[in-house]
């Protein structure tokens, strides 16, 4: 049965989360020189966002090769699915960067971001006050002077009413934290696995999946509420107006993301956009150029790499 959130009404039984001002942070583990993206002048920056399905199965398909080849100042990381103890091969250390994990606890093989810097954040931040959200490890926010470059892995609603109902919830409690983000003068890029596609330009089956997670219109609506498009004002004071990145810069684009690893959806290009980066105001002028990397198939995910100007 296709669940009718009323404005996402919380899932009986489960406490509403309780929005906090500033979330505990850690100080990053790996010695190195503080970044200096904000702080000194910079001609350029590369962000790479990518669900990996896996980061062990996307390694041994040749992933964190082609990383290393693609000059990228920052890599977050979707569904790392080990635990950082697991993960102790240089290998997961592409190259120098500083690594930086938030791992699933509920359970092992599971969920799971991360983010590679090549400069040292001033911080890092693993949890955002509310534990259904932040022990799924789904979340982490790498903080360089005003600028955060933030991995999400927003849950998917598709195994069943369940976990869409979990999904709602999420979208409710994430709305302001969003919005205080925006409004709160420091520059945001927001990277991951949203698993909402915005319109019929994202994915290939339109019609077909309006009532699949993913899809619904609450969700779309939820997402769209708070992007800002070429033809749109924006509202801050309303929590609009993240820039959704690729589509400022290709705004009739038809380009995806996700494939099914089911049939021949990857081969026949039946795919889904929700992988995304999203900027806050003071960098929407900053986008450059950005691409999704189709050749290899390191996921059923393709990595989305987005290129930042001065």
């Amino acid at each position: 049965m296709l669940i009718h959130p009323p404005q996402f009404r919380l899932a009986a039984g489960r406490r509403r989360p309780q929005q906090r001002p500033d979330p505990a942070s850690r100080r990053p583990r790996q010695p190195g020189m503080l970044c200096r993206f904000p702080h000194q002048p910079w001609n350029h920056m590369r962000i790479i966002s990518f669900n990996a399905n896996g980061i062990r199965s996307a390694a041994s398909k040749g992933f964190l090769d082609w990383f290393r080849a693609q000059n990228a100042d920052v890599l977050c990381i979707q569904e790392t699915k080990a635990q950082e103890d697991q993960l102790a091969d240089p290998m997961f250390r592409p190259d120098g960067h500083h690594c930086f994990y938030r791992d699933a606890i509920t359970k092992k093989g599971y969920s799971g971001v991360a983010i590679y810097s090549r400069k040292e954040p001033d911080q890092v931040i693993t949890s955002l006050g509310w534990a259904p959200f932040d022990d799924e490890g789904r979340y982490i926010e790498a903080r360089y002077g005003n600028l955060s470059v933030v991995s999400f892995y927003i849950p998917s609603g598709s195994s069943g009413d369940l976990r869409q109902g979990f999904k709602y919830e999420v979208m409710e409690w994430l709305r302001p934290i969003l919005a205080q983000w925006l409004a709160s003068g420091r520059d945001y890029v927001l990277c991951g696995d949203w698993n909402i596609v915005r319109s019929a330009l994202d994915i290939k089956n339109w019609k077909s999946n309006q009532k699949n997670s993913g899809c619904l219109p609450p969700e779309r609506d939820w997402l769209n509420g708070q992007c800002v498009d070429t033809d749109q004002a924006m509202d801050i004071a309303a929590g609009q107006g993240w820039t959704d990145a690729y589509r400022l810069l290709h705004p009739q684009g038809e380009d995806y993301t996700w494939w099914s690893n089911r049939g021949a959806a990857r081969a026949n290009n039946v795919g889904w956009r929700i992988d995304y980066q999203f900027v806050s105001p003071g960098l929407r002028e900053r986008l450059r150029s950005c691409s999704i990397y189709r050749d290899e198939r390191f996921s059923d995910h393709a990595p989305f790499t987005v290129d930042y100007a001065p």
